[in-house]
């Protein structure tokens, strides 16, 4: 099953890759836009430097070759004498401990949450934290991170917002994306309680007298948690590249602003190396999903 998964994630990665490449060339414009045009020689000289001048399935074989040969991402177009692979090495670490302690809130707030709102079905806690998760998921982290920034930002003094040179700089933009991804897990938790509560073993272990909480932790919670780690896998890897709203918000010097200004700057190498780096987080949490629900479920271990 593991190589199976990791034959089908080398599969998403090339074909991802490749329509990235020609998709991005296909932009008007090109990475040596500025506020005054270039003459045409010297375009001409800066393409060929870059292999630009080359077609674009030549340019193709070559972006592979040097990744599968050398391991290397390519220049980045705007910024000279910068390779992609030092940029992402640099901005990666940042997202990481942003995104681990932003997953950390989540799961904490999240999944009980979920899991109390199931037990309480249809009464007052239901319905309060259900609201809540529904706020949480209405509203856009670009309204949550600067109300964040108002109300506890600008009244707490040892909060900061902006920045990253000290520890409590973590805490509104994690605050942030925690909130935001608790209440998705919220929701999935519920649901997933709810299904399995509803199961015939369930209730043959209620009626046989197991007390509410060997019935959770023993028979229910296991099952009941499957659609939320089903989430985990991509809403991690979201995290630490994709929080880019966030990120600007709170000016975090993370992989957010790369995606930004390539896409702005039209830096060809930056996209493909981003996007490649991107897929592979996904295709690496999904496996580690995978993998955890299949401790998780007998059967699905039968099954494969």
């Amino acid at each position: 099953m593991i190589l199976k998964r990791l034959a089908q994630g080398a599969l998403v990665l090339f074909v991802l890759e490749t329509i990235t490449f020609f998709l991005i060339r296909m932009l008007p414009g090109h990475p040596f836009m500025g506020e005054k045009n270039l003459p045409e020689h010297v375009l001409a000289q800066l393409q060929a430097n870059y292999g630009l001048d080359q077609s674009a399935l030549v340019q193709y074989g070559h972006y592979w070759w040097n990744i599968l040969a050398h391991g290397d991402l390519g220049p980045s177009l705007v910024k000279e004498g910068v390779g992609v692979s030092d940029m992402i090495a640099q901005a990666f670490p940042v997202s990481l401990q942003l995104g681990v302690w932003a997953m950390a809130l989540s799961v904490l707030l999240g999944i009980p949450a979920g899991v109390l709102a199931a037990l309480y079905k249809n009464r007052l806690p239901d319905w309060g934290l259900m609201m809540l998760a529904m706020l949480g998921i209405c509203i856009p982290a670009f309204v949550v991170a600067p109300l964040l920034g108002v109300l506890l930002g600008m009244n707490i003094p040892w909060l900061s917002v902006a920045g990253w040179d000290d520890p409590m700089c973590l805490v509104l933009p994690v605050l942030t994306l925690g909130l935001i991804n608790a209440a998705y897990l919220a929701r999935l938790s519920r649901g997933g309680m709810l299904e399995v509560l509803s199961m015939d073993f369930v209730r043959t272990a209620r009626a046989k007298g197991a007390g509410p909480f060997r019935l959770i932790w023993t028979h229910a919670l296991r099952g009941g948690l499957l659609p939320a780690v089903s989430y985990l896998g991509p809403a991690f890897a979201a995290l630490i590249t994709g929080s880019f709203v966030v990120e600007t918000c709170f000016q975090v010097p993370g992989m957010g602003q790369h995606f930004v200004n390539a896409t702005t700057d039209r830096d060809y190498f930056l996209i493909q190396g981003l996007v490649l780096f991107y897929g592979l987080l996904i295709v690496l949490a999904n496996l580690a999903v995978d993998l955890i629900q299949l401790a998780m479920n007998p059967r699905l271990r039968a099954s494969s």
